[in-house]
């Protein structure tokens, strides 16, 4: 098995150390030289002195730490986080006493002050110590690499420094080691552990908003969204999660303009139903991937290239079909809001929601996510469903085929203030693309791809043309729509391993009638993946 990357930059790292000593070689304060921020002291953007990373490669080689970290105070961000590893990131020590000092600078002068982070993969406790000399507030923990009784010595340190200990998490056994952590340092846990949880894997650099949304009810209060915020869309999105920051690192090191509207996007924001939408959908995911994953043996698991997907039946107009489609194990159902054959009404979702929830009896959190599928936000169709979200009674609405634009004017107070929603584009050409390009920089975490045929908003049996889903879906994972049905989902699965599939005319008889048989037919199909 080949090496990963994280484990090819502790690798390195601990030959550095060897050869060099803890300080790198450089010249570092005898004792500390200035004074102390509290780290996330108030809810904010935490910016980030980055030059390169392993994933792309020189970002800003020639950045002047201390000029870059001005804009950042300029800009009013809680904390600047300087990289101090090397090799990777082509950060040093300097850098870390650069941007302490010119805090302290600020400080003495009245001015807007930030937190300082070194992050890097520490590995001793004695880092700390180097740290805390150098200037900073609080230090990167990471607890992947580190064992439990290390992590809990190292944050310990940084406790008697009075320094934060700012613990990434992101595997299964990391939450675990959180609360070892916290469980040692007792009613001081909350003042000197802040969490955070990336959206970049470190082992391989891969980036998914979607995972911080997985688990930030596992989080403590004060919590930081990583990685994966490019625009002040980003900013806002990881807000409505509930998060108190986020650390935003290649987005404002390449472009430090950028640094004012992404902490004014975080800080403007607020947790709220878009959110909640997005963490019940992530939660959902997790609990269904590791369910499948204990279904099956060791050897299977290894040997396995496709994920089960998530399923989506669309179309709901009876309530037999909605009640055995939940039964099989449908994890989102979908009523429609717009001119079609399909179209369905608001005292039909309101029954269908009283009678799943009672056949639900105890366990209510089993039940199918509710959207209602909309083409036009103003019309008396679409306003009915935007009122059934904001309500609960439906989990979300999909915002199917609206143009961006909508979003980023006409709509935007309404879709972003109280109402939970996602997006799908329909495309069939390569221009299409564009417009998914255009709700990823909006900040949507994912974008249901529904087959293009004109004059038909959905339902039209037609797929995408899989060379277009190779060479333009991009590297989120895959939500499909369009011609899917027990014959060619097995498939479509081994082809793109879609993370949801949505089907409507491939299980029925008739526009809004679907046949039980090819139901069963396609779940049975998907349990054989």
């Amino acid at each position: 098995m080949s090496e990963d990357i994280l484990a090819k930059i502790v690798r390195m790292r601990k030959a550095d150390i060897e050869r060099l000593g803890l300080n790198f070689g450089i010249e570092i304060p005898e004792k500390r030289r200035v004074g102390h921020t509290e780290f996330l002291g108030n809810a904010g953007a935490i910016l980030e002195v980055k030059r390169a990373s392993p994933s792309k490669g020189d970002i800003a080689p020639d950045l002047d730490p201390v000029a870059l970290a001005t804009t950042y105070a300029e800009a009013q961000a809680q904390a600047v986080s300087v990289l101090t590893e090397g090799n990777f990131f082509k950060g040093s020590l300097r850098d870390l006493i650069a941007v302490a000092d010119l805090m302290e600078r600020r400080r003495k002068q009245g001015l807007h002050t930030c937190a300082v982070l070194r992050k890097d993969f520490l590995l001793y406790e004695d880092e700390i110590d180097i740290a805390y000399r150098c200037g900073a507030d609080a230090v990167l923990l990471i607890a992947r690499i580190l064992d439990d009784e290390q992590l809990v010595r190292m944050a310990k340190r940084a406790q008697s420094f009075d320094m934060q200990a700012f613990v990434e998490v992101r595997e299964k056994d990391d939450f675990r080691k959180l609360s070892v952590v916290t469980s040692a340092l007792g009613t001081d846990a909350a003042k000197t552990i802040v969490a955070g949880v990336n959206s970049r894997d470190l082992a391989t650099f891969h980036t998914d908003p979607l995972v911080p949304a997985s688990v930030r009810s596992k989080l403590p209060a004060k919590a930081v969204f990583e990685s994966g915020i490019l625009t002040p869309a980003d900013a806002d999105y990881a807000r409505s999660l509930g998060f108190t920051g986020i650390l935003v690192g290649e987005a404002v090191a390449k472009n430090p303009a950028l640094a004012k509207e992404v902490v004014g996007a975080f800080e403007s924001g607020s947790e709220n139903a878009r959110g909640k939408f997005w963490k019940k959908f992530a939660e959902r995911k997790q609990q269904k991937q590791a369910r499948h994953c204990e279904e099956r043996s060791d050897e299977a698991i290894s040997t396995q290239k496709t994920i089960r997907p998530l399923v989506k039946i669309c179309g709901i107009t009876r309530v037999e079909d909605g009640l055995l489609a939940a039964e099989l194990g449908a994890d989102m159902l979908g009523f429609v809001f717009s001119t079609t054959k399909r179209l369905t009404t608001e005292e039909f979702v309101r029954s269908f929601k009283e009678r799943l929830l009672r056949s639900a009896r105890n366990d209510k959190s089993e039940t199918p996510i509710l959207v209602g599928v909309i083409t036009d936000p103003n019309s008396e169709e679409g306003k009915t469903a935007i009122k059934l979200a904001r309500e609960g009674v439906l989990d979300a609405v999909q915002l199917h085929g609206i143009d961006p634009a909508c979003l980023a004017s006409h709509c935007e107070h309404e879709v972003r203030s109280d109402l939970a929603y996602y997006c799908a584009a329909r495309v069939g050409e390569e221009s299409d693309f564009d417009k998914v390009t255009a709700l990823r920089k909006n900040g949507e975490p994912r974008i249901l791809l529904d087959a293009k045929v004109e004059g038909i908003p959905g339902g039209t049996g037609k797929t995408i043309p899989e060379n277009l889903l190779r060479e333009k879906a991009g590297d989120l994972p895959l939500w499909l729509a369009g011609g899917i049905n027990p014959e060619n989902v097995a498939g479509l699965v081994f082809k793109f391993s879609p993370e949801l599939i949505d089907v409507s005319s491939g299980v029925e008889d008739a526009p809004g009638i679907k046949n039980s048989e090819k139901l069963k037919a396609l779940f049975a199909t998907l349990k054989s993946v």
